[in-house]
């Protein structure tokens, strides 16, 4: 019914460019790069129509540079969380009797801030604050959430254009109404994507919703930059509020809140298990029911069959592994090679990666940059040194690391004789990718370790050229990958095309970048109209013969 009057075309995937030497994007990112590392600014919160500074600032260091002061932002109590959920609520009537194609308008001025003017602005932001290089940069910062938001708006409109029918039955009109949820949606984001940060707030505030938004303290260098965008592309004061605020003191305000609607989360299982759990105790005191959406960790595989290409196993591997670090929530941090395969696949990793250039992003060659923080280097030093001192564990490539001028962790593979060695099971999130070798006639057991090993459920790949092997490993991997992928890294999901979420250990799966992820922030209403009502109460059958 909408589509006739508000027909908003299928989007295009945001193109992804290459920076490449004397490119005009490469010179626009550099100049970006330069002004961002020449002023030191000052981070505040964005509170209803104030930005908001208290007497506690913090710090943000490049993660490769960490003797370098890029800015300061404050941090907020246990007030600031509630003066963010009263400009939220304050801003709640206009926000969603606001008609949908001007919500729309809005985060389509958006995308196309960040497509054009803010390109570099973003990426440059990204890349300091949580050390991606320009191309990682690129396809998250820039494109994955220009997408996300161009792309939202599609589903949006279909969503309020599924009606039931108009003239059945006769004489009465039904139609459904998709109403925001009943107050305030938190947003929970992670540092590791400035996508995911921006999506989060935006999905459910496009739907009508007003939200309090807190990022991952990381990612704050970044999301700045976002609340920059979003103000000028016009979202109104108080729909979208940004607060810098420890988790737990920001927990006990909203879990108490009577409003709190829904929580939209991407970060660690046992703070979305803890939350869920404290949800839960609370549930008498909400309003409604909130709605829970979370996509947490993973702990991803590569399992390769005998007929795989070695040459496409071990890309697959140093791609999927050593990306951004190994910080994607996607990334492969566990293989399965046959026996047969795996001599040549080692060769070719050990290869490949003593011609990776790590270090600062400013520097275009370096492929890998730093970990996140120090505490995210001291874990992965301690896990590294423990499988060098094992006897039955094999260093076959890097292994080494140094935090004196940023948290670097050279791309690090070992090998276990044990399919569930520690680094087969735990989650990392760093560079470290472990790999364990089957022998050829051993694929249908093997396939059953993949599925039981982990808790997790988010992405994985086969690799093969036998299609009753890729067959096989479909199926009965179908409940260990809410993204699967064949003949490919688990990596890359595209909006539009891989919606992306996993299930058991990895979250609620309802798929970032589909109309399945909007359905969760709107709660629908259905209404009857009849023309020409009854006005007897008896129905024909009561009559005689």
């Amino acid at each position: 019914m909408l589509k006739g009057f508000f027909n908003v075309p299928t989007p295009q995937n945001e193109p992804v460019l290459n920076y490449g030497p004397r490119s005009l994007e490469r010179a626009a990112l550099k100049a970006a790069l330069d002004e961002a590392r020449a002023y030191k600014i000052d981070i505040p919160m964005y509170i209803g129509d104030k930005q908001v500074h208290t007497g506690k600032r913090m710090e943000i260091r490049p993660p490769h540079d960490h003797k370098h002061l890029l800015a300061n932002f404050y941090e907020g109590d246990k007030t600031t969380v509630e003066q963010a959920i009263d400009a939220a609520l304050a801003a709640k009537p206009a926000w969603e009797n606001l008609p949908w194609e001007q919500r729309a308008a809005i985060f389509l001025k958006a995308a196309d801030l960040l497509s054009g003017p803010y390109r570099a602005k973003i990426n440059a932001a990204t890349m300091l604050g949580q050390s991606k290089n320009a191309y990682q940069a690129e396809i998250d910062a820039a494109c994955e959430l220009i997408d996300f938001l161009r792309f939202n708006v599609h589903y949006m409109t279909e969503i309020y254009a599924q009606q039931p029918p108009i003239s059945h039955p006769k004489g009465i009109w039904n139609r459904v109404e998709q109403r925001p949820l009943e107050g305030f949606v938190f947003a929970l984001t992670p540092f590791n994507f400035t996508a995911i940060a921006g999506n989060l707030p935006t999905s459910a505030a496009m739907m009508g919703n007003v939200v309090v938004w807190k990022p991952a303290y990381p990612q704050i260098y970044a999301a700045n930059v976002l609340m920059q965008v979003f103000l000028e592309a016009g979202v109104p004061p108080g729909v979208i509020n940004l607060i810098y605020v420890d988790g737990p003191v920001a927990g006990d305000v909203i879990f108490n809140h009577p409003d709190f609607a829904g929580i939209h989360f991407t970060g660690s299982t046992p703070v979305f298990q803890t939350i869920w759990q404290t949800i839960g105790t609370n549930i008498h005191k909400y309003k409604t029911y909130p709605r829970i959406v979370g996509e947490t960790g993973g702990k991803d595989f590569v399992l390769a069959h005998s007929s795989a290409d070695a040459d496409v196993v071990s890309t697959a591997l140093v791609r999927g592994a050593f990306e951004y670090q190994g910080q994607k929530c996607s990334a492969a941090s566990r293989a399965y090679i046959p026996a047969s395969l795996w001599p040549t696949v080692k060769a070719n990793m050990q290869r490949d990666l003593a011609t990776v250039k790590m270090g600062p992003t400013e520097d275009f060659e370096n492929f890998v940059n730093a970990v996140i923080t120090e505490a995210s280097f001291d874990k992965l030093a301690k896990y590294i040194d423990a499988a060098k001192a094992d006897k039955d564990v094999e260093l076959i490539a890097g292994g080494n690391y140094d935090k004196s001028q940023g948290w670097f962790i050279e791309p690090t593979v070992i090998k276990v004789t044990d399919p569930y060695y520690v680094t087969m099971c735990t989650e990392l999130f760093g560079p470290v990718l472990t790999v364990y070798v089957y022998e050829d006639d051993q694929f249908d057991e093997i396939i059953k370790i993949v599925d039981n090993t982990s808790i997790y459920a988010l992405t994985g790949s086969i690799i093969a050229q036998d299609r009753y092997a890729i067959a096989k490993a479909t199926q009965e991997l179908r409940n260990a990958a809410g993204n699967f992928y064949i003949n490919d890294k688990p990596t890359g999901a595209v909006v539009g095309q891989q919606p992306f979420g996993g299930a058991r250990g990895s979250g609620t799966n309802d798929k970032a970048g589909s109309m399945i992820n909007l359905l969760r922030w709107v709660s629908p209403r259905t209404i009857k109209e009849t023309f020409d009502p009854p006005k007897d109460y008896r129905y024909p059958f009561l009559q005689k013969d």
